[in-house]
């Protein structure tokens, strides 16, 4: 996150008006690494022997979401499925099975703002495993590989943990929430460990837990775009039992004096030209913050302000005025509240 400047606002959530009980035992012990392109840190409250244990306990579980999801990994099992003809079946382990689930219920409430049937479109604009490009694809390209609504003909059995497609889609791409998921995963595999003080960071993605050993919470200041200068003061985050997901523009490229954002519109099969610079959601579930940041960013200032009051979601958005002059801000009514 980026580093804090005075004044600040400051948002608490509810479940803190009455804090936790302070850990009796332990210190603050921070565990890092690098996973899907990026980083992870764990910083917690425990022992030294807790601390070994985790070391190992969680490069595994971050290794397991990448052999599950990435599309970068050809035998990933969503790779796998990937290749798969319409109407075949394919089993998945129960981690993808919740990925998934929770992909398709945003897909639906968000008309498709979220899709995770994009991964060749994400190919195409140069933001996938073929690699990055200078210039945009050609626009019989982008229709060829443009299936609207391609969740819709994904047909997903939680029971017998399985998922196949009932029709021509692009390739599941779950880049859009594997990393939030991921971040639950880690926190619930430090829970399992009885760590109940915790603050989980990969890439950007956050969940905290409980608080410090001095009584102080989990404090973390929402992202904003490097060198921007919005007209309110940075606001903070006291993060119990609460995730952060921010989806920017920082990935993009130029060509003929245009960027072109790699959060893609998977209603036009073209990059998001909205005004849009981020969108962060602060949820229960990280997982869920990371593909409701994504759809925030397809939908725009207006309407995905809208969507996610309607949604009940906290979330802060981040939008350039119609000449780009100047960086503007938006909250929910669910993020209002929480400010102290």
């Amino acid at each position: 996150m980026t580093s804090a400047a005075s004044p600040r606002r400051v948002a608490v959530p509810e479940l803190l008006r009455q804090p936790p009980a302070r850990p009796l035992h332990g210190r603050v012990r921070a565990l890092s690494g690098i996973t899907m392109g990026t980083s992870w840190s764990v910083k917690f409250v425990g022992s030294d022997a807790t601390a070994a244990t985790l070391q190992r306990i969680i490069p595994s579980a971050l290794d397991r979401v990448v052999a599950q999801m990435s599309p970068w990994e050809s035998d990933a099992d969503i790779s796998r499925f990937n290749r798969l003809p319409p109407g075949e079946w394919q089993q998945l382990p129960p981690e993808t099975v919740r990925v998934m689930q929770c992909a398709l219920q945003i897909a639906g409430e968000s008309s498709g703002a979220y899709d995770p049937t994009v991964g060749a479109l994400v190919d195409l604009w140069g933001f996938g495993p073929r690699g990055g490009r200078s210039a945009p694809p050609a626009a019989a390209e982008v229709t060829s590989l443009h299936h609207p609504d391609g969740w819709r003909r994904l047909e997903l059995d939680t029971i017998a943990r399985r998922l196949r497609r009932q029709g021509p889609t692009g390739p599941i791409d779950l880049c859009g929430i594997a990393k939030g998921f991921a971040v639950d995963l880690v926190m619930e595999a430090l829970h399992e460990q009885g760590v109940h003080h915790a603050l989980v960071e990969i890439g950007g993605e956050l969940r905290g837990r409980g608080i410090k050993p001095d009584g102080n919470p989990w404090w973390v200041e929402l992202d904003r775009p490097a060198g921007s200068r919005p007209a309110e003061a940075p606001l903070l985050v006291a993060l119990h039992d609460l995730a952060i997901a921010t989806s920017g523009r920082e990935r993009s490229f130029a060509s003929g004096g245009r960027h072109y954002s790699h959060t893609l519109d998977p209603r036009t099969g073209y990059p998001i030209a909205n005004g849009m610079v981020t969108a962060t959601v602060l949820h229960g579930s990280c997982m869920a913050a990371d593909a409701y940041a994504t759809a925030l960013m397809v939908l725009g200032p207006e309407a995905g302000l809208a969507f996610a009051t309607r949604h009940e979601l906290a979330a802060l958005i981040l939008f350039e005025d119609e000449d780009g002059a100047a960086l503007r801000e938006r909250t929910t009514p669910q993020l209002d509240a929480m400010l102290a």
